[in-house]
């Protein structure tokens, strides 16, 4: 069983930077994907980042060039590194795992474990 907590959320003006980490246990040291998801409010969760367990990476157009996806192997920790941020990047965001190999996938239809998520907040 894997279980997820994120933190690091918060508010921010528009062009400031955050870092949201995703601590996870259980069996997500091989065969697993991490990503985070964006929730705008009203929205459907949107993918924004994913790595898989061989470092390999993909982010949604919206953000490519502003965040980075890590994860510390050390400490068992998913990170978002979110820089230039604007309003809309404002909303929940979560991480989520599943044992999808190597495929790189955004959508969350294809994950089954979910942290509780963590409130961003960008304002002008």
């Amino acid at each position: 069983q894997v279980q997820l907590v994120e933190s690091g959320g918060g508010s921010v003006q528009a062009g400031g930077s955050l870092r949201l980490s995703c601590a996870a246990s259980g069996p997500t040291s091989s065969g697993y994907c991490m990503a985070w998801f964006h929730q705008a409010p009203g929205k459907e969760r949107e993918g924004v980042a994913v790595i898989n367990s061989g470092g390999s990476t993909t982010y949604a157009e919206s953000v490519k060039g502003r965040f980075t996806i890590s994860y510390d192997n050390a400490k068992n920790t998913l990170y978002l590194q979110m820089n230039s941020l604007k309003p809309e990047d404002t909303g929940m965001y979560y991480c989520a795992a599943a044992a999808l190999g190597w495929w790189l996938r955004l959508s969350p239809d294809y994950y089954n474990y979910w942290g509780q998520g963590t409130q961003v907040t960008v304002s002008l």
